[in-house]
């Protein structure tokens, strides 16, 4: 039975409740012989804060540069917006992100029949939806330099963010998405703003040279941004594989994320390059915040977290069975009728965050019997 270390980082608000949700799908793979998980816990965002006085500290960043995945919940809050701001929850986000190395971030939008009717779309427009989103992670706007507010005198001050990005970032983000579609419907739509941005131009270029060089045989599209957001309401399973910068990839994938009915859904990876032996640094995470308003409430939806957790079966571990038992565990909770409060709809009722992870445990069973 193969052996992986995984660094659990609970964080704030519905992120420790959705954990232990995860925690029982990892200790159910375990009792089926599917593998052994050493896993570490460690304090990210808020949480770290309190502790620590910094959003992630030294010993935890040590354990997720040795672990084979860190598997992150939720960070932020109201309660540490006055916080200074290299030391905000998020920044231990970003610091994990920059010091791992993870430049490609996936973001599937996948909508369940069961949850078609609540879309903010028409059934016949997301029923069956199947959308990747990858994301630039680690480069453009969030991370160029100079990054500052400056003071000009007589009550005015200037805010410089810097939008920057080299031919191998975009080459290497690229390949992710050519990849990827190879293994799905073989068509990459490439998304900037080459009209009014200089990075953006380049990037059509740089993906356009990439294209013609090594993977003419995969259909590529170009998409200015604000165009592709548009497309994404009016019809959005004409996209297959969607690849885009750190600023774009942040917007439309959580424009994508409301087509599948919740923001409480959806899953994400992000991944490092590869080394000489085909492994990865990896984080897995939810695409939702912390939601502190149901936080304790035992209501949080604990779906996007769990298959997050499959997303690292598949990405990580190498455990496809697994990923695709969480994945069809997840769409038969669904099919049953089960529902948290955030996709409750025209429901009955709606069950717990502990009753939906229970309910998907109980489907693994079955699947992995």
């Amino acid at each position: 039975m193969s052996a992986f270390k995984l660094l659990l980082l609970p964080g704030d608000g519905i992120g420790p409740e959705i954990s232990a949700e995860a925690e029982k799908v990892l200790a159910f793979l375990e009792t089926a012989g599917i593998a052994k998980f050493d896993i570490e816990r460690g304090l990210v965002g808020g949480a770290a804060y309190d502790v620590h006085g910094v959003a992630i500290s030294e010993g935890d960043m040590k354990l997720a540069q040795a672990s084979d995945a860190v598997l992150l919940a939720a960070v932020g809050g109201p309660k540490w917006d006055g916080v200074p701001y290299d030391v905000r929850p998020e920044a231990g986000l970003l610091r994990l992100r920059k010091d791992l190395g993870l430049f490609a971030n996936l973001r599937p939008a996948i909508c369940y029949p069961a949850l078609a009717e609540a879309s903010s779309l028409k059934r016949e427009l997301v029923d069956n939806l199947d959308i990747m989103i990858v994301r630039e992670l680690t480069g453009g706007v969030y991370f160029g330099e100079p990054k500052e507010i400056i003071d000009l005198g007589n009550g005015q001050k200037r805010g410089v963010d810097t939008q920057v990005y080299e031919t191998y970032e975009i080459e290497r983000i690229g390949r992710v998405a050519f990849e990827l579609a190879r293994k799905r419907n073989n068509k990459v739509t490439s998304s900037e703003k080459a009209n009014v941005m200089k990075s953006g131009l380049l990037w059509r270029e740089v993906i356009t040279a990439l294209h013609k060089r090594e993977y003419a045989d995969v259909q590529l599209e170009h998409m200015l941004a604000d165009a592709l957001g548009m497309q994404l309401v009016r019809w959005p399973k004409q996209f297959d594989v969607i690849v885009t910068d750190n600023l774009f990839g942040d917007m439309l994938s959580d424009v994508a994320s409301m087509l599948t009915g919740s923001l409480g859904m959806l899953p994400s990876a992000s991944l490092g390059a590869a080394d000489n032996k085909g492994q990865r640094k990896a984080m897995y995470e939810p695409v939702h915040g912390s939601a502190p308003d149901i936080a304790g409430k035992g209501i949080a939806n604990p779906i996007a977290m769990i298959g997050s957790l499959g997303m690292a079966m598949r990405y990580s571990f190498n455990l496809p069975k697994a990923a695709d038992a969480i994945e069809a565990a997840i769409s038969a909770v669904l099919a049953q009728g089960m529902r948290t409060a955030d996709i409750k709809g025209e429901a009955a009722q709606s069950v717990s965050t502990s009753e939906m992870g229970n309910a998907i445990v109980a489907q693994l069973k079955k699947l992995l019997a």
